[in-house]
């Protein structure tokens, strides 16, 4: 992927409480950052207000992969790139690319699949075609597995 590839982006400053010894972003911090991307992101497509998930739905995190590219320094501001990848049928993979604000600075890549559950300690359920129906709009495009763009 490329910065191009995505339409959403958030920025972060980093803080100090965020780096480690090395001056640089600590490595769980990462992960945090993409949380909060998600959520803006969500937000925007229309799934996300007053502190939760539109309808209630739940979504456990099912896997979580961090490529480091280069280091991220402190008071920096960092542009949180988010886009939903594709949609099975009871997961959505979402992917992340960090890089320097306004430029094409790769400095991570990230990628989550998330899984619809019909409670919280349900098992997976399929996703409301509702809920697909946002992403696609939000994206431009089909994000269904097997499914022509």
């Amino acid at each position: 992927m490329a910065r191009s590839d995505f339409t959403f982006f958030y920025p972060k400053r980093v803080r100090f409480a965020e780096i480690d010894a090395q001056a640089v972003l600590f490595n769980s911090r990462y992960l945090e950052y993409f949380d909060i991307g998600l959520v803006e992101y969500w937000r925007a497509v229309g799934m996300y207000e007053n502190m939760g998930i539109v309808g209630g739905l739940e979504f456990h995190v099912a896997k979580a992969l961090v490529n480091y590219k280069a280091a991220i320094g402190l008071d920096e501001v960092i542009d949180i790139g988010v886009r939903c990848a594709r949609i099975g049928n009871s997961s959505m993979t979402v992917a992340f690319e960090l890089h320097a604000s306004g430029k094409d600075d790769l400095r991570a890549t990230g990628e989550e699949v998330h899984v619809h559950v019909a409670e919280v300690r349900g098992r997976p359920t399929p996703l409301p075609q509702h809920v697909i129906d946002l992403f696609e709009k939000f994206e431009g495009r089909s994000l269904r597995e097997g499914v022509p763009a």
